[in-house]
C-alpha cells in the first residue's frame, strides 16, 4: 500500500495487520501463565509490526507477513524475557508431570487418564488440574527442546529464543521429527486429538475450542497442557 506520494502507508499496513498481532498474542497466551495480560502482548507486538515496516526490504526474497511474523513474536518474547516469567518450579512441575506419564504408559501399555496421572503424582484429581492450570502450555514450547538439553540455570526464554534453529516451524522441517510428531498426535486421546487439530491446524484460540466442546476455557488450557506432556513424553527420544 502507497499514498499519493508514492510512500509506504505505513497507518494502512499497520491497521491490515493488526489481527495478525492478536492472532500471535493470542496463540502466545497459551504458554504463559495467567499473570501476562494479552492486550500487553498486542501493544508489544505492534511496536515489532512497526519496526518490520520499517526494516523490511522486498529485494531480500521474503514476503512481508513472514517476515513480521518473526519482528512480531521477537518484540512479545523480548518483553517476556525481561520479565523472566517461568520459574524453575514450573519447570519442575512440567517434568513430574511428564515422568509420571511415562511410568504409566510403560506400565500399563496405554495412554493414562487424569485420573491416573493425578494418582501416580499422589494427587487428588482437582489439585492434579490445577496445576495443569499453572503450568498451561509452558510444555508446549517444549516441542522444540526435544533433542537439546537443557540447564536448569538457565532462564527458559534465553535456552529457547536465542537459538534460531529452535524455532518450533524449523524444527519440525525435519522429516523424522515431524512423522514421529505425527504419530505421536495420533495416539493422544481423542479430545486432545480434537484441540490440537483445532489449535494448531485451524489457528482457533483457546476460547474458541471451549465454545466448540462446551466446555471452559480453562479446561480447554488444562487439556491442551496435558496433551503437550503427552507429546514430550512420547518423543523424548527424538
Amino acid at each position: 500500500m502507497y499514498t499519493a506520494k508514492g510512500q509506504l502507508d505505513r497507518n494502512a499496513l499497520i491497521k491490515q495487520y493488526q489481527p495478525l498481532v492478536r492472532r500471535l498474542a493470542h496463540h502466545m497466551m497459551a504458554k504463559l501463565p495467567p499473570s501476562v495480560e494479552v492486550d500487553d502482548l498486542i501493544q508489544v507486538g505492534l511496536i515489532g509490526l512497526s519496526d518490520a515496516l520499517t526494516r523490511f526490504e522486498a529485494s531480500q526474497g521474503v514476503q512481508f507477513e513472514t517476515f513480521a511474523t518473526q519482528r512480531i513474536r521477537g518484540a512479545m518474547l523480548d518483553e517476556l524475557r525481561e520479565n523472566d516469567w517461568m520459574s524453575r518450579g514450573s519447570r519442575k512441575s512440567q517434568k513430574d508431570i511428564e515422568v509420571a506419564m511415562r511410568r504409566l504408559e510403560h506400565r500399563l501399555g496405554r495412554s493414562p487418564v487424569e485420573s491416573e496421572i493425578a494418582a501416580e503424582m499422589g494427587m487428588a484429581l482437582p489439585d492434579y488440574q490445577t496445576l495443569l492450570g499453572k503450568v498451561r502450555g509452558t510444555q508446549l514450547v517444549y516441542l522444540e527442546d526435544m533433542s537439546r538439553h537443557s540447564e536448569d540455570d538457565d532462564t527458559y526464554l534465553d535456552r529457547h529464543v536465542a537459538d534460531n534453529e529452535a524455532d518450533p516451524l524449523s524444527m519440525l522441517r525435519d522429516h523424522r521429527l515431524r512423522q514421529a510428531l505425527v504419530i505421536a498426535i495420533k495416539g493422544l486421546p481423542e479430545r486432545e486429538q480434537f484441540i490440537m487439530s483445532m489449535y494448531y491446524e485451524q489457528d482457533m484460540n483457546l476460547k474458541e475450542i471451549a465454545a466448540v466442546l462446551d466446555v471452559t476455557e480453562s479446561r480447554i488450557c488444562q487439556l491442551h497442557s496435558q496433551s503437550i506432556a503427552r507429546l514430550r513424553a512420547k518423543m523424548r527420544s527424538h
